[in-house]
């Protein structure tokens, strides 16, 4: 696998090139702070220690977000971050909201991929009005390898006013995480996205971070073509053409929606 670790120097520059950008985009907006959705993953863990390193706490509103497919251990995590960061927080239950769109549409009960999805918008929409009402951005969690492959909920978690941790792959998320003092039993913590039981980021993927990082490397965002990745990865052709698939078939998600070219 290729070794995208940061130097320390690096870890300081990246540190303070986000830090930079969230106070820029709450300044840009005329905003009084963030909101953000608080998993107990690295991801948001991250995300929050550096908008706190950014903002204040006294800027930065933490949401709980929490389904019956959510486990007490993950929940137990996202309020032990808030409690550390010293932010305000409020502990949302999503499920009654579930339960009222199944009622009103119950063709889609049992459908894990459907009702998974309508969880991660439901936790959006509570992130704008939490933010509308008080005068705040909301922060997204996404990570460059997740945005890659298109593996986040359109209009879900994909729907926020900016990404911090964007530019960084999943492997340098957990470095810079334990560079900034997130301890490590969370900074190793396994990923998932909790939409339904026993789900797990790697298992969906199919693939793990460490080979979709070094894929997206050397592939996606580098210069190697299939052959020359496989041979420098010792990796088969199709751990390569099913990231590339997965990269084409999710470029909607990270576009606009399209609409036809004006006529002349």
């Amino acid at each position: 696998m290729i070794d995208l670790r940061f130097s320390e120097a690096e870890l300081e520059q990246q540190r303070d090139h986000i830090t930079t950008f969230i106070r820029d985009q709450v300044d840009a907006a005329g905003a009084d702070g963030v909101v953000l959705g608080l998993s107990g993953g690295i991801d948001s863990t991250l995300t929050g220690y550096l908008a706190v390193e950014a903002l204040g706490a006294e800027h930065v509103h933490g949401l709980v977000l929490p389904a019956h497919v959510s486990s007490e251990d993950h929940m137990s995590d996202a309020e032990w971050v808030a409690q550390e960061l010293e932010i305000t927080f409020d502990v949302l239950e999503i499920e009654p909201l579930v339960d009222s769109l199944l009622s009103a549409y119950p063709e889609a009960e049992g459908d894990h991929v459907a009702v998974g999805n309508a969880r991660a918008r439901l936790r959006a929409v509570l992130n704008y009005l939490v933010a509308n009402h008080e005068n705040r951005l909301v922060l997204g969690t996404g990570n460059r390898s997740e945005a890659a492959v298109g593996y986040f909920t359109k209009y879900g978690d994909g729907a926020v006013d900016c990404h911090p941790i964007g530019n960084l792959y999943k492997g340098q998320v957990r470095q810079l995480a334990r560079h900034v003092g997130v301890p490590e039993e969370l900074a190793a913590k396994t990923a998932t996205a909790e939409l339904w039981a026993d789900q797990t980021d790697e298992d969906e993927l199919g693939i793990s971070y460490e080979t979709l990082d070094s894929i997206l490397a050397a592939h996606i965002d580098g210069p190697l073509s299939v052959a020359a990745t496989c041979r420098l990865l010792e990796i088969d052709e199709d751990a390569v053409e099913r990231v590339r698939g997965m990269y084409e078939g999710s470029d909607h998600k990270r576009n606009a929606p399209p609409a036809p070219e004006p006529l002349e």
